[in-house]
């Protein structure tokens, strides 16, 4: 009989039995400390991530409220004769936008939009020449206000943050240059759920626009100079009616692209040039008849005043 078939004594089948139960003891000894050595890591990684969101809450919650951008008084950019824009000093911090004086002898046209809006691109490409001719020629101006509603869209790049950060640094920094880098930015507009245009790229239009691409200028763009004026705005156009609006009825920028003109709100398609052709000339012809009404009754009084002249001068 070999070994192997020898019969274990009592002793010996208990002192294997131990043997076994030792070993699995000392695996399940390393099991738990090798789940609580991870458990411990996530924990650690998962405490870090929640400092690090709750540095950059205090950070963007006690960054210094800093002015709006120059030019950029009514919240928007005004570009008028020969495609030059209107100074303006930038909103004082804590302070509040100033609307543009409203007149009725040439067309205002305002324009509420978002880079990222494809409503807007669509609008901008059909309609973009007309008023920039109208602009360039002194008939009309066009005021421009960048908005930031669609940051969903490009998959946490914070697009349209980004873009109307830049806009407001090309009205501080190269005004001049900004209806032709408008133009740019929605003839290279992105597709939706895309990162948008890299910082790189917008710099890249300003100078296409000619723009002059100093290093205040890229650095303004780089560190989103202007984020919490962006914020600002947004939070304004929910709190506060458009100032421009034509009778009682109050009209908010809620949408994009909210256009105007001279206080009409422009309901058309985005993509047909004509109909918003048409529009100008409707609005064109109430600011004429106006005009003319006015002028009408400023001649009626003059008669009047010169008949009843004589009456008061004539003796007892």
């Amino acid at each position: 009989m070999s070994n192997s078939d020898k019969k274990l004594t009592k002793n010996e089948r208990r002192a294997a039995a131990r043997e076994q139960a030792r070993k699995m003891h000392e695996a399940r000894l390393r099991r738990e400390k090798r789940n609580r050595a991870l458990t411990i890591g996530g924990i650690v990684v998962a405490a870090v991530a929640v400092v690090v969101v709750v540095v950059l809450i205090i950070v963007n919650s006690v960054r210094p409220p800093s002015p709006g951008p120059e030019n950029m008084a009514a919240d928007g950019i005004v570009i008028g004769e020969g495609l030059v824009a209107d100074r303006t000093e930038g909103i004082p911090v804590d302070g509040e936008p100033t609307p543009t004086e409203q007149r009725d002898d040439i067309l205002q046209i305002v324009v509420y939009q978002d880079f990222m809006c494809p409503h807007c691109g669509a609008f901008e490409q059909t309609n973009g020449p007309t008023i920039e001719s109208l602009v360039q020629d002194g008939l009309a101006t066009v005021e421009i206000h960048p908005l930031s509603i669609m940051d969903q869209a490009s998959l946490g790049s914070k697009y349209s943050t980004r873009s109307a950060n830049a806009a407001a640094c090309m009205a501080e920094h190269a005004p001049d240059s900004f209806l032709s880098w408008n133009t740019l930015m929605f003839a290279n507009q992105p597709e939706g759920q895309t990162q948008g245009l890299t910082d790189e790229e917008m710099l890249d239009f300003m100078g296409q626009a000619g723009a002059d691409v100093t290093p205040e200028l890229t650095e303004c763009v780089n560190s989103l100079q202007f984020e919490g004026w962006v914020r600002d705005v947004g939070e304004r156009i929910y709190e506060n009616p458009i100032p421009y609006t034509v009778g009682e009825e109050e009209l908010y920028a809620l949408q994009t692209p909210t256009v105007l003109v001279n206080g009409r709100q422009y309901q058309g398609p985005n993509e047909d040039a004509a109909v918003f052709q048409q529009f100008l000339q409707s609005v064109q012809g109430e600011l004429e008849n106006t005009n003319g009404d006015d002028d009408g009754e400023d001649g009626d009084g003059g008669e009047e005043d010169a008949e009843e002249s004589p009456e008061e001068t004539e003796s007892p």
